[in-house]
C-alpha cells in the first residue's frame, strides 16, 4: 500500500485497519512498512476517502488544537483518500493475491486463499478409502508467512509419499511437486495466510502429522492442521485415532461436511 503524503493529514484511521500492524503515525504522516505490508487492501477498503482538501483539514486540525476542541469523525474514512494500491509487477503481485480476498488467483480462479479445500471431498471425491486430505494453515493477521517459511515445510513433507492436491495455488508455485520445493524468485515474498493441501495414505498419515509438528517449531509464523477422511460404513472417522497417537488434541468443534450435490461413488 502507498500512501501520499502530499494527501495524508495524519488522522491515523488506516492504522486500526491495517492486518499486519504495518502502517504508523511518524512526523505526522502515515508510513507503512512495505517489507510486512502483504498488499491486502483491507485498509484501503475499508478507509472510504471522503476527498477533502489537505490543506483545509491540516488548518481546521490546528485551529482545533489551539482552542483544545476535540472532533470525534467517523473511523471508516480516509479524509482526504490518501491511500493509494499500487500496480504490483511479479512476485510482489502475489502478495495481494493470497491476502486479498476480491483477488481470483491465476492458476485456480479463485479468491482468497485460492482453493475450496479438502471440505468439498464428498463432492470432488478427492480423498478416496484408506486416504486422508491434510491441510497445514500458515500464517494469520498479525502475523503472516513467507513463501521460505512455506517452502521449508513443503520440502519436509514432500518425501513422505504425499500428493500434493494439484488445485491448490501453493502446489502451482512449485518448481516440483516431487520436491515440494517452491519458486525461488518469490521466497522472500509474504502473504498473510496459505494452505499446503495433500493427500495421504492413513498408514503414513501419523509421519506427515510429526513432520508438520517438528516444522512449525522452527518456523516464525502460526501453523494449524486439519485432517479429512472418509466416514467408516458404521459412521466412525478413520483419522481419528492416528491424530491422537501422534499427540494431536482433536477440536471438539470437529465438523462434518455435507455437499449439496450428488456424491461420488467409490468401487469396492
Amino acid at each position: 500500500m502507498k500512501i501520499d503524503e502530499e494527501k495524508c493529514v495524519g488522522c491515523g484511521n488506516c492504522v486500526s485497519f491495517c492486518t499486519m500492524g504495518v502502517i504508523r503515525i511518524e512526523n505526522g504522516l502515515a508510513v507503512v512498512n512495505e517489507d510486512e505490508c502483504v498488499e491486502c487492501n483491507t485498509c484501503y477498503r475499508c478507509c472510504e476517502s471522503e476527498g477533502l482538501n489537505p490543506t483545509l483539514v491540516r488548518a481546521l486540525r490546528k485551529l482545533f488544537a489551539v482552542f483544545r476542541l476535540r472532533y470525534d469523525g467517523r473511523i471508516d474514512v480516509c479524509p482526504t483518500g490518501a491511500l493509494t494500491p499500487p500496480e504490483l509487477e511479479w512476485p510482489r503481485s502475489l502478495r495481494r493475491a493470497f491476502s486479498d480476498p476480491t483477488v481470483a488467483h491465476d492458476s485456480t480462479g479463485m479468491a482468497g486463499r485460492g482453493t475450496e479445500e479438502i471440505k468439498t471431498n464428498d463432492i470432488t471425491g478427492r480423498i478416496g478409502p484408506g486416504e486422508a486430505g491434510v491441510v497445514i494453515d500458515l500464517g494469520r493477521p498479525g502475523t503472516g508467512v513467507f513463501f521460505h517459511e512455506i517452502d521449508r515445510m513443503t520440502r519436509a513433507l514432500a518425501p513422505l509419499r504425499v500428493t500434493f492436491e494439484p488445485e491448490n495455488p501453493l502446489t502451482a508455485l512449485m518448481i516440483d511437486a516431487r520436491t515440494g520445493n517452491l519458486r525461488d524468485d518469490i521466497l522472500q515474498e509474504k502473504v498473510l495466510s496459505a494452505i499446503i493441501e495433500l493427500k495421504v495414505t492413513l498408514g503414513d498419515l501419523r509421519d506427515v502429522l510429526n513432520v508438520v509438528d517438528d516444522v512449525a517449531g522452527t518456523l516464525d509464523t502460526v501453523v494449524s492442521a486439519g485432517v479429512s477422511s472418509r466416514c467408516d460404513s458404521d459412521g466412525g472417522v478413520p483419522h481419528e485415532r492416528v491424530c491422537v497417537e501422534a499427540g494431536y488434541s482433536l477440536s471438539p468443534n470437529g465438523k462434518t461436511n455435507l455437499g449439496l450435490g450428488r456424491p461420488v461413488t467409490f468401487g469396492d
